[in-house]
């Protein structure tokens, strides 16, 4: 697009929330921005929102630190949206490059909208009209704090109306309205290969410089930790 993150005006801002609402993924290449214009750049998009249980950012309390310096094993990253376990999730969530390894560390989308367009005439009979109980794994909210929502599986997006698979990972998809608990495990099971296939998924490697953006309304996203060679470093904000 040709912009740079730490300058866009309201309507630079509006042109990347229609390219996320069409494209899903937006990519900033080249920027040279610390905490204070990324912040300022997700400002723009909205209200910034800060999952409780995450490592905050020294001074920046709205963004976390996603790291695998000083672990002894990589961390763990399955398919999923950012915090589905609340009424209103997160609408963008985007990452800045702070280290990028040597190898691997890749980041990958996979394309909602294509996941319903493609469905097979059961499973999209079985999605729609069906709500999905999405429950928090990983963190604690801590005491008061929201931990479960219902969701539509098939959910239009919130700017243009269009309908994408609403899915997270299966271990947060905790019921299905109307089925069984083993017919609602098998039926998330099949729709997260189904969204999941190479077809339908990008493939981000990143590069120093990158700020990557995304809509939780129509990708589901995943780290891939596998083979990474040297430290992975990512400063991340989302917003509502």
């Amino acid at each position: 697009m040709g912009l740079r993150v730490e300058s866009l005006s309201p309507a630079q801002a509006d042109l990347v929330k229609d390219a996320l609402a069409d494209h899903g993924v937006v990519v900033f290449p080249g920027q040279t921005v610390g905490d204070e214009a990324f912040l300022a750049f997700l400002t723009s998009l909205g209200e910034p929102v800060f999952t409780v249980g995450e490592t905050p950012v020294p001074g920046w309390p709205d963004l976390n630190v996603i790291s695998n310096v000083g672990r002894d094993r990589p961390p763990r990253s399955a398919w999923h949206v950012d915090t589905s376990y609340v009424d209103s999730p997160p609408a963008y969530t985007a990452l800045r490059a702070v280290s990028v390894p040597a190898q691997g560390g890749a980041t990958l989308f996979s394309d909602q909208y294509a996941a319903l367009d493609t469905l097979a005439p059961d499973l999209r009979a079985a999605v729609e009209g069906r709500t999905a109980t999405h429950v928090v794994t990983g963190v604690d909210p801590g005491p008061g704090e929201q931990r479960s929502a219902e969701h539509p599986l098939v959910r239009p997006h919130p700017r243009t109306g269009r309908p994408a698979l609403y899915l997270t990972s299966p271990a947060r998809m905790a019921r299905v309205e109307g089925l069984s608990d083993d017919e609602a495990a098998d039926l998330v099971v099949r729709l997260h290969e189904h969204s999941t296939a190479s077809e339908r998924v990008l493939e981000h490697s990143w590069e120093q410089g990158d700020v990557v953006v995304w809509d939780n309304a129509c990708v589901m996203h995943r780290a891939d930790h596998s083979a990474v060679v040297g430290d992975r470093v990512m400063h991340r904000g989302m917003v509502r």
